[in-house]
């Protein structure tokens, strides 16, 4: 079975915390569960790694922005594995105001620790919601987020 740790981070955000348990999972328990669902030790590493990124950076002081609203310029590396579609919906996410300058790198970051060589659209959604489900005060913007990839009719203009 050829797994990636986006799908390991799923079957861990879909089993554990998207339902709000009543007790806290133990990283034990979800290790058992995901080598019983069949994802291997290099993947589940990769994945409790990447969670441990996303735990590094919950409780960041916030960002002053000088202006309004300023440009994100992406690299080269962030260019060759983001394709266009994701950089545009990255940027429909800032300017309906679901993602923020501070939230925005965040969510590039985590994509860019995946370390898949092509982050598709579907990819960058699931990390969004997952970014803002781990940051405070994003709730609202976490169940806008969780209802437009839910919405099999929504559409996006940018």
């Amino acid at each position: 079975m050829k797994e990636n740790v986006l799908d390991v981070l799923m079957f861990l955000f879909e089993k554990y915390f998207y339902d709000e348990p009543e007790r806290e999972p133990d990283r034990a328990d979800m290790e058992e569960n995901l080598h019983e669902a069949g994802f291997t030790n290099g993947e589940i590493d990769k994945a409790f790694r990447w969670l441990d990124g996303l735990a590094e950076q919950r409780h960041q002081p916030e960002i002053q922005i000088q202006a309004d609203r300023p440009i994100r310029v992406y690299v080269e590396s962030e260019v060759d594995r983001l394709e266009t579609e994701c950089r545009d919906f990255v940027m429909y996410l800032e300017n309906i105001g679901i993602l923020d300058a501070q939230r925005r790198e965040l969510v590039l970051d985590r994509l860019m620790a995946l370390e898949s060589e092509e982050i598709t659209l579907e990819d960058l959604k699931w990390v969004v919601l997952m970014v803002l489900f781990n940051q405070p005060g994003q709730e609202a913007n976490y169940a806008w987020m969780e209802d437009f990839m839910f919405d099999s009719e929504q559409e996006y203009r940018h």
